[in-house]
């Protein structure tokens, strides 16, 4: 499906629940978007289902999400299913809905081939410039088409170093070439009253956005992996 007609269906479509995910501490349903005679399969993820946490704002959540998918369409990736924020029209309330990737779910992180391992580089520049707080083994999926997707991106984007994740294959090592240039191209198109900037003023606070800058400029000024931190938790829990 065309992407602006898939962020339409995600968007403005008709939603109707199909069934709950019951592993996970916030609601998450899967749900059927029809629009203009288009359908397809979507996690709708509602703010009223998300539990209070002690470091992130409370029902912050969705925004994250959608934030970290425009950040992947920035840089050009395309790591993040299509992702969409949804104030109106949703059985439970607002929340975001991302589009579903059919997968196996013993075949993640743990269990890869090296061949799908080849996209690590660009997976972890990409949690260290969002500051994911939470990857998991099991948010990297690998699509039908055999593409690399990421899920689970609402607690990222704090202002604190946060990262938790457990992809440290290639820390220490210098970031590929290819991948900084596009660091460089994301961090130059998140200047104050940019389209991007405005963009994520709907999902981050302020100073979300400018840590999330700063961050992309101490990668590029450093150029390396940096290694997990010995002051702190660097490991998600569980792992998958």
């Amino acid at each position: 499906m065309e992407k602006d007609l898939l962020l339409s269906t995600l968007q403005e479509g008709e939603l109707r629940l199909e069934g709950q995910f019951v592993y996970g501490s916030n609601y998450t349903f899967m749900v059927t978007s029809t629009y203009q005679d288009q359908s397809l399969k979507a996690v709708y993820k509602p703010q009223r289902g998300e539990q209070p946490l002690w470091d992130f704002p409370g029902q912050s959540l969705a925004h994250r999400e959608v934030a970290a998918y425009l950040v992947s369409e920035a840089l050009g990736w395309d790591l993040v299913p299509g992702t969409a924020f949804r104030a109106e029209g949703a059985p439970m309330g607002a929340g975001s809905v991302q589009v579903f990737i059919p997968h196996n779910p013993e075949y993640h992180y743990f269990t890869f081939t090296e061949a799908d391992k080849r996209n690590f580089p660009r997976v972890m520049l990409f949690d260290l410039l969002i500051n994911n707080a939470d990857r998991k083994g099991g948010h990297l999926l690998i699509d039908p088409e055999g593409s690399l997707k990421l899920i689970d991106q609402g607690l990222c984007f704090h202002v604190e170093d946060k990262l938790r994740t457990v992809l440290w294959d290639h820390a220490g090592e210098a970031i590929p070439p290819e991948l900084l240039v596009d660091a460089a191209r994301f961090s130059a198109a998140l200047e104050p009253e940019s389209p991007l900037y405005r963009t994520l003023q709907a999902h981050l606070q302020v100073d979300e956005i400018d840590a999330l800058r700063d961050r992309a400029e101490t990668l590029l000024a450093k150029g390396i992996f940096p290694n997990p931190p010995e002051d702190r938790r660097a490991y998600p829990w569980p792992l998958v």
